[in-house]
């Protein structure tokens, strides 16, 4: 009979080594983000890749965030008498939450899974063995200038994001729900803090990081064929969107603790 404390224990030992395996990983990505050599035409080839060809569906993302945020926030308010509040809870949602969740999950499923497929492929077909023989470091060459890429593009991004999302509620609120435009518009502003955008945009550089590390992690630990490459690009991306989401929330605890 199978001893079901062997399985448990197995998964719980293959949990803490996966663990080590991509804390290590991380910390050589970062180590050869931030010390020389640098290759500045792969990071702006992977910022255009990253931040500019994800602008349609980050823009389409948040413009529908906010609108169904704002409709959801006036049936509630409604209730209560409260319809005023929306426009400053919608800013607040927006630019401390939604702008920088939404945007990490789509570039979690776009580009994590993109870069892991792009890794994996070269890993299976030795072309990291090559440059391994080269004395190039792929550290330094393929995943240095993705993770740069990534946290230079993701506030971005998620500026782009709160500026859509926002006014994706204002077009609701004014010709849905009979909002007067400049009221609304002046509510906003009056409730919008520099503190609001500044935590969406820490929270946006710690996703590009988890965005980056997770797809090149995975595509160089990618398995031979195609089914290999998959496979990775699908971990990547699941990883990824977890991972973006315990962060958000871990950071959104702290940020509360100290008053931010």
């Amino acid at each position: 009979m199978p001893n079901p404390l062997q399985w448990i224990g197995a998964a719980v030992l293959g949990f803490f080594a996966e663990i080590g395996r991509l804390t290590v990983f991380a910390s050589r990505v970062k180590f050869a983000a931030f010390t020389p050599r640098w290759y500045p035409g792969q990071v702006w080839r992977q910022v255009v890749n990253i931040g500019f060809y994800s602008l349609p569906v980050v823009g389409l993302s948040a413009v529908f965030i906010g609108a169904a945020l704002a409709l959801n926030i006036y049936e509630g308010g409604s209730r209560y008498g409260a319809e005023q509040f929306v426009p400053s809870i919608v800013v607040l949602g927006i630019t401390r939450e939604l702008g920088a969740t939404i945007t990490g999950l789509m570039l979690a499923g776009r580009v994590s899974a993109g870069i892991s497929a792009e890794i994996g492929a070269m890993r299976v077909t030795e072309q990291i063995d090559a440059l391994e023989t080269l004395s190039a470091s792929p550290y330094r060459y393929l995943y240095a200038p993705r993770f740069l890429a990534a946290i230079i593009a993701l506030p971005l991004l998620v500026l782009v994001a709160d500026i859509i999302g926002i006014m994706g509620g204002w077009l609701v609120s004014v010709y849905g729900l009979g909002f007067d435009s400049t009221t609304y518009l002046r509510n906003t502003l009056d409730f919008l803090t520099n503190e609001d955008v500044l935590v969406g945009l820490i929270k946006a550089v710690v996703f590009g990081a988890v965005i980056a590390i997770m797809g090149c992690y995975q595509g160089d630990r990618s398995e031979a064929g195609a089914t290999g490459v998959g496979r990775a690009a699908t971990l990547s991306m699941v990883g990824a969107a977890v991972l973006v989401l315990a962060a958000n929330y871990l950071m959104s605890t702290l940020f509360v603790e100290i008053g931010l």
